[in-house]
């Protein structure tokens, strides 16, 4: 499952830097498809297509967030996910609104990183 930032966050910013995949914005910050990622394109379920640097809507205005679908629990990267590694006060948790299997989560890492 990917990860969540919880309303704990006391806005530190430690995990930011720590994502692989570019996941982690601050509190009412647009975030993009492209960012950390090698994508050229999306197309999203309705079949619209998003370019990479296209801007999206923020998650949370008021604390850090993590874009679920760009989430890929650093599979691929680390032994576990940084940004709770790093988290002063461990408020980046599993979210049970976006359960992936490893399998789900590494299909994503390749989807989003061309090697």
């Amino acid at each position: 499952m990917a990860i969540m930032i919880t309303d704990e966050c006391i806005n530190c910013g430690a995990c930011e830097p720590e994502c692989p995949n570019t996941a982690i914005y601050e509190g009412g910050m647009e975030w993009t498809w492209g960012g950390g990622t090698d994508l050229e394109e999306v197309e999203m379920e309705d079949g619209t297509v998003v370019g990479p640097d296209e801007e999206q809507e923020p998650v949370s205005d008021e604390f850090y967030y993590i874009v679920s679908t760009k989430c890929t629990e650093c599979i691929g990267f680390h032994e576990e996910p940084q940004c709770a590694a790093v988290c002063p006060v461990d408020c980046c948790v599993p979210d049970p609104d976006n359960e992936e299997t490893e399998e789900e989560l590494t299909a994503k890492k390749e989807w989003m990183h061309a090697e």
